[in-house]
């Protein structure tokens, strides 16, 4: 089977469309530095709405749906094809799909009049991305894989639901519950593999007798844990049954990150970038948990935001350095470029996270955040941008 590098060599197109992660890591990352601020000026210079949608909603919309959406996209159409060994979708078929999520984009700009098409066009990128993982992983009867197939389709129909909240406003906070789940669980699989692999990889090299425990019944049993405390979840947050389902969740997912030994790779960004990501999964399970059993202690949204800002902000930053210089024939190193990206990130989580606890710094914690978040992503379109629209060395 050819390797990404040597796929992306007998190409002959641009090379933004010669892999699936080129145009979705650039473009996902830039949005992401521009759409958390274009959030936070309509909160304090305009009407707090964005398009036709109040100016909240449409920052998570765009983050579950629009910035993480793309980057699974730009990581999946990358993985696949080196989990089935069939050939990746390159050239015109990719460029649709990616114009197809640059559709949606704009799509959050059409005044409220507009809200049908809207959702319409926005909808279609994810529900046709699903069909294509589909498509793929079954040819390959690659049945392995087949719980990401069915990841990605929930996630497709989270955000239908997403949109279908000015018909029936109930799908609204089930549709952002669900969304956070699904690409919480999507890590806790993917990162479950990847993070304890790369170590084991690097510990190796080193001649470090001792690395990563490597997957057994444990691993499968949080799994299985995690996904389920996250249905309970997305049913009843508040629910005390919920509450201690993600609480035992959040517990096992830091003893799993702590069998993978994360220590033995602190000299290695790259790497411990990773095991800090997935750290972030127990903490905002834990928080949620205890938001459920203790709301007058731990804010609701303290674990959303370590969830999202801390797991997926962090963890999507990781596996686009690692992948982008792997796959563009790179060294798998971090440098001073790289490793800054990863304390900004980490900041903006820290920050977000800490500011529903002291109410009166709110404001102020908010705009820190958004600013170390807006930098991180702007660092990453920098640094990144040039390997990305160039054929790999």
């Amino acid at each position: 089977m050819a390797t990404s590098a040597e796929s992306i060599r007998a190409y002959s197109g641009p090379p933004l469309f010669s892999f699936g992660f080129r145009p979705f890591f650039l473009f996902a990352a830039a949005w992401a530095a521009l759409a958390v601020p274009i959030w936070v000026t309509s909160m304090t210079l305009g009407d707090g709405t964005i398009g036709g949608m109040d100016g909240r909603l449409w920052h998570i919309h765009e983050m579950l749906f629009g910035y993480l959406a793309g980057v699974i996209a730009g990581f999946l159409l990358t993985a696949v094809p080196n989990w089935t060994g069939r050939l990746p979708v390159t050239g015109g078929w990719l460029a649709g799909l990616f114009f197809l999520w640059l559709a949606g984009r704009a799509a959050g700009f059409l005044p409220a009049s507009m809200a049908a098409p809207a959702g319409v066009v926005d909808s279609a990128f994810l529900v046709v991305f699903a069909g294509l993982i589909w498509r793929e992983v079954l040819a390959a009867k690659n049945r392995r894989n087949l719980p990401v197939c069915l990841l990605v389709t929930l996630l497709a129909a989270a955000n239908i639901a997403f949109h279908l909240r000015g018909v029936w406003p109930v799908f609204g906070p089930g549709a952002e519950r669900g969304a956070v789940a699904v690409i919480t669980a999507l890590i806790a699989l993917i990162g479950g593999r990847v993070t304890p692999s790369f170590t084991q990889n690097w510990t190796r090299a080193r001649g470090l007798a001792q690395g990563p425990t490597a997957f057994n019944r444990f691993d499968a049993a949080v799994l299985v844990l995690t996904a389920l405390a996250l249905a309970f979840w997305v049913a009843a947050p508040y629910a005390a049954v919920s509450g201690g389902l993600m609480v035992a969740a959040g517990l096992a997912n830091l003893v799993r990150l702590a069998r993978w030994r994360g220590w033995l790779v602190r000299s290695e960004p790259l790497l411990w970038v990773l095991h800090l990501g997935y750290a972030w999964i127990g903490i905002g399970l834990l928080l949620l948990g205890l938001a459920a059993l203790v709301p007058a202690a731990v804010p609701f949204t303290a674990g959303i935001h370590a969830l999202t800002a801390g797991a997926m902000g962090v963890e999507t930053l990781a596996m686009m350095t690692r992948a982008t210089r792997g796959h563009t024939g790179r060294a798998r190193v971090a440098d001073r470029s790289t490793t800054a990206i990863y304390v900004l990130i980490l900041a903006a989580a820290v920050v977000r996270v800490c500011a529903p606890f002291h109410a009166e710094w709110s404001t102020a914690l908010l705009a820190a955040s958004a600013t170390l978040w807006a930098l991180a992503f702007a660092g990453f379109v920098a640094v990144y941008g040039p390997m990305l629209l160039r054929r790999p060395i």
